[in-house]
């Protein structure tokens, strides 16, 4: 078991960069990824407005876009992977309360998520700039290194044990490397994003306090923060103690525009 342990803690000290690259190796390369994704978004938009669920028009997508393009050149300035995004749009008419940006700067958002929350302008962009973070940091391309290295560990760690582990001992692996790795290494992801989207709403003149007002909507939402433990994001609360502190960074980069 020891070279278990030795492996899953090289997986647990993997730097994002590090998984990154990993992830380069397995073919899941920036480039190939961004194509996916633009091949997805496609596909996804068609079936969409097919089924008449693409919102164009609505104030609620005027609001959306007005966002976005606002966001947009900001976040061109801290795209460092390497490729050139090329940011689209999809605002889809659904209640769900959701919202993502998929490699290479597929933006989607779900009506709900507006309507249901009763969101700012300001709401909207610390959304948006959570999700732009997580594209322009490659966050998943980060994850799907990091998941092929705690397959790796996990099948290091079982070839050793050999049949003796048994089938509870198996399981305790498979567990073992989900809460000792891959639940808080997306639970770092989404700090991360937390805090890159904070500084880009700053930059684009959007007041980062409403970062921490839509968690607070989102937390009446859920009822209780709830525990971050098994969970792949730190609870809401825990989200509002963290903005709090990086708070006046982001306000200092908006005074700049004022």
């Amino acid at each position: 078991m020891k070279k278990l342990a030795l492996s899953l803690c090289a997986v647990t000290v993997m730097t994002i960069s590090g998984c990154a690259s990993f992830a380069d190796m397995a073919g899941a390369d920036s480039a190939t990824l961004n194509a996916q994704s633009a091949q997805g978004f496609a596909k996804m938009t068609q079936e969409a407005r097919a089924k008449n669920q693409l919102d164009s028009s609505s104030s609620t997508y005027q609001r959306i876009n007005t966002v976005f393009q606002r966001l947009k050149p900001y976040a061109d300035q801290m795209n460092q992977t390497g490729q050139r995004f090329d940011w689209q749009l999809a605002v889809l008419k659904s209640d769900t309360v959701n919202a993502y940006v998929a490699p290479g700067g597929k933006v989607v958002f779900y009506t709900g998520i507006v309507n249901k929350l009763n969101l700012t302008n300001d709401e909207i962009a610390a959304i948006m700039g959570h999700e732009m973070t997580h594209a322009l940091e490659e966050h998943a391309k980060s994850k799907i290194g990091a998941q092929a290295l705690t397959n790796l560990a996990i099948g290091i760690g079982k070839s050793y044990a050999g049949s003796s582990i048994g089938d509870l001992g198996s399981a305790a692996i498979d567990l073992g490397s989900q809460v000792g790795v891959g639940l808080p290494y997306s639970r770092n992801l989404e700090s991360r994003a937390d805090y890159g989207g904070l500084m880009l709403m700053a930059k684009a003149g959007y007041n980062p306090n409403a970062a921490i007002s839509l968690w607070e909507k989102m937390n009446r939402l859920d009822g209780a923060g709830g525990s971050s433990f098994l969970s792949t994001h730190p609870s809401n609360t825990q989200r509002i103690s963290d903005m709090r502190k990086n708070l006046p960074a982001a306000l200092a980069l908006y005074n700049k525009r004022r």
